[in-house]
């Protein structure tokens, strides 16, 4: 544990991480700053900053500054400089898990809406999931609940775990009628997945055109490589959340997807919350400070939490989901105005997750789906 000056301890916090305000104003002194205002000067008497993704904790920002922990709402941690923290006594935490659910969520409102678009039932689909760790764990635990077949994925756990029921890439692309990635980005063999969306991935899936979702990282996937695909016809659909060299997106490729977002499928109200709990938890695991209104962190009730599936005369559970996370919605504004990218995700209206919903009006086999997949009937 470190020790912190005399004083309260002195915090940056970005302002677009929410949930903060009142809970650490009264035992903390603290800053909220926009990201693009994050300098050596502004933070330099800092011992701690909270971030998300969009902050690049460097060697340029944090050089000659008082921070000692740098904590991030996000589970991933692609922007901290790991290696420059760990040299200089800097203590970095990360927030694993926290939008797990809020992405499966996303994927399948647009397996939804994609099903309802084209008129076929997702239980007659086989589901590949690539990556399964948090987030690929949350939409294999989702897609079972649905009814859902599905084959996993993941090399890295196959060969530390010796499990057999990981199938390799080129098994799923067989198998498969939607194949989703959930993979971090990494360039260092054996298991890279920088490209892996490429072209030799892509020609394979040819024969069965499966639907295909990015919802983990942009250089996962080849933009011209899949701008091919697409034009070629080697898939039924494309769902692009995360784009290579985003913000500034290939305006070609956003034509060609068939479901398109910037970058928000791990945004649901519920994932930031527990991202900021998470990086207030690391502040406590450092220096010991209490927050003691930390259990009020929550986010706010869904404008309309009640479902009535009696509305509905079909494909009900799939209107259930949609309730939650509409993707047309992002996926219109993102169209209209693609230069405004970072813009629209610092202004996303965060959606709750199902377990702030209660449905009614179900049959009994319904409410069993519904409520394994948290909603409440």
């Amino acid at each position: 544990m470190l020790s912190s000056p005399s004083g309260p301890l002195k915090i940056v916090a970005e302002a677009s991480v929410p949930y903060l305000r009142g809970i650490v104003d009264p035992v903390a002194d603290i800053t909220y700053l926009h990201s693009d205002c994050f300098s050596p000067d502004t933070i330099r008497h800092a011992r701690v900053l909270i971030v998300r993704s969009i902050t690049k904790c460097t060697p340029a920002l944090l050089q000659g500054t008082d921070v000692r922990l740098i904590t991030t709402a996000t589970a991933g941690f692609d922007h901290i400089d790991r290696e420059y923290c760990e040299s200089h006594g800097i203590l970095w935490r990360n927030s694993p898990g926290c939008n797990a659910t809020a992405v499966a969520q996303y994927v399948m409102c647009c397996l939804c809406r994609l099903a309802l678009r084209e008129g076929f039932s997702l239980k007659e689909k086989v589901m590949g999931i690539v990556g399964v760790g948090h987030v690929g764990g949350e939409l294999k635990r989702l897609a079972s609940a649905y009814g859902m077949e599905f084959l996993l994925c993941d090399p890295p756990r196959s060969e530390a775990e010796q499990d057999n029921s990981f199938l390799p890439l080129s098994r799923l692309v067989e198998q498969c009628d939607i194949i989703s990635f959930h993979v971090p980005l990494t360039h260092e063999d054996p298991h890279a997945t920088y490209h892996l969306i490429g072209e030799a991935f892509l020609r394979s899936c040819a024969d069965k055109r499966p639907i295909l979702i990015n919802a983990c990282r942009g250089a996962v996937a080849d933009t011209q490589a899949l701008i091919r695909a697409v034009k070629s016809g080697w898939l039924q659909a494309l769902v692009i959340d995360c784009w290579e060299g985003e913000p500034d997106i290939d305006l070609s490729l956003l034509d060609l997807a068939d479901i398109a977002t910037p970058h928000i499928a791990g945004f649901s109200a519920d994932g930031k919350a527990n991202g900021a709990r998470m990086c207030l938890e690391a502040i406590t695991e450092v220096f010991g400070l209490e927050f003691p209104l930390l259990h009020t962190l929550a986010p706010p009730p869904p404008t309309h939490p009640i479902i009535d599936l009696s509305l509905f005369p079909d494909h009900r559970i799939e209107r259930a989901l949609l309730h939650t996370f509409d993707p047309l919605v992002p996926d219109r504004s993102l169209r209209a105005s693609p230069k405004t990218f970072e813009e629209q995700r610092k202004a996303y209206p965060h959606p709750r997750e199902m377990k702030a919903f209660t449905v009614v009006g179900t049959t009994t086999e319904e409410a069993k789906i519904l409520r394994g997949m948290d909603f409440i009937s």
